[in-house]
């Protein structure tokens, strides 16, 4: 049974592309860990973007998981470029 898309399920969704977009998550296809620092930072930029466009139609729950995905995605960002 396939799991509904839900506003929280994409956004997990592109924070695991940006983890493995920082070398964080190994690739489920070839099982080996790739840094694509530009592709990572779109992405964030994204979700930023969701962020923003959402703004005021977003519930509690849906706030918080953005708010705190962005938070520690870039902290990670900056770990990774700082190691470039």
């Amino acid at each position: 049974m396939e799991e509904e898309l839900t506003f929280s399920t994409f956004i997990l969704s592109l924070t695991t592309s940006v983890l493995l977009n920082m070398g964080e998550l190994p690739d489920p296809l070839t099982n080996q860990k790739q840094v694509n620092l530009p592709l990572a930072k779109q992405t964030i930029s994204l979700i930023e973007m969701l962020k923003e466009k959402t703004k005021g139609n977003l519930t509690q729950d849906e706030e918080r998981l953005i708010d705190h995905v962005l938070y520690d995605l870039r902290m990670k960002y900056v770990e990774a470029a700082a190691k470039q």
